[in-house]
């Protein structure tokens, strides 16, 4: 399989923390969101992903999935152990919300292209800027500290789909100064997901498209 991905992509970090749980061999392929006008605009690209978004994940039989949420499903079915999802329906649905909590009402607003517009369309200056994603980070991030639980990871002492989406969103997070004070629960879960091989295998320094701080 061959992964086209940014290192600091959100979405792609979900589903590289995911392949690393699942052990599973990938071939990455780095697509730069910002050189050139961003390579992911680029027409071979398009003809791949025609929304022109990272991830992508390439089966090896050519078949091309986009969109993390689709992927991570995919994984699950296809790949079903170790879970990421528990049996129980009841608790499927409640790892699920988080899930979605996080990919549809917290990461959209902060994505290169909704910032981008703020910027450039809206002539937004940067203080209206980082206010903007400091809120809705900030919010989201609110409810899913109600919604996990008290034990290691988000929902037990193994990782999960929650986790997959949870850790991204904080390295987002800390990317844009947000304060994470009174997260209690969420900055376990982060600081145990630190000493996972997985989670830090997929973490995004880790990656080889990785580019050094700006000095």
């Amino acid at each position: 399989m061959k992964l086209h991905t940014y290192w600091r992509s959100t979405s792609s970090y979900r589903v590289r923390i995911a392949l690393a749980l699942k052990n599973l061999a990938v071939e990455h392929v780095p697509v730069h969101l910002l050189r050139n006008g961003g390579e992911q605009n680029a027409p071979a690209y398009r003809a791949l992903n025609p929304q022109g978004r990272v991830p992508s994940l390439v089966l090896d039989s050519g078949v091309v999935i986009a969109q993390s949420p689709a992927i991570l499903e995919y994984l699950e079915e296809a790949y079903p152990a170790p879970a990421l999802l528990p049996g129980d329906p009841v608790e499927r649905a409640r790892v699920r919300a988080v899930a979605a909590l996080i990919g549809c009402d917290i990461h959209p607003l902060h994505n290169i292209g909704p910032l981008r517009y703020l910027r450039t369309e809206l002539g937004r200056p940067e203080p209206e800027v980082g206010g903007w994603i400091a809120h809705w980070i900030g919010q989201g991030l609110s409810a899913v500290e109600a919604m996990i639980g008290d034990e290691a990871f988000c929902f037990g002492s193994e990782p999960g789909m929650a986790d997959v989406y949870l850790v991204p969103q904080l390295y987002a997070a800390r990317r844009f100064d947000v304060p994470l004070d009174g997260f209690s629960r969420i900055l376990r879960v982060e600081r145990v997901a630190a000493e996972h091989p997985a989670f830090r295998e997929a973490h995004p320094a880790n990656q080889p498209d990785a580019e050094a701080p700006a000095a």
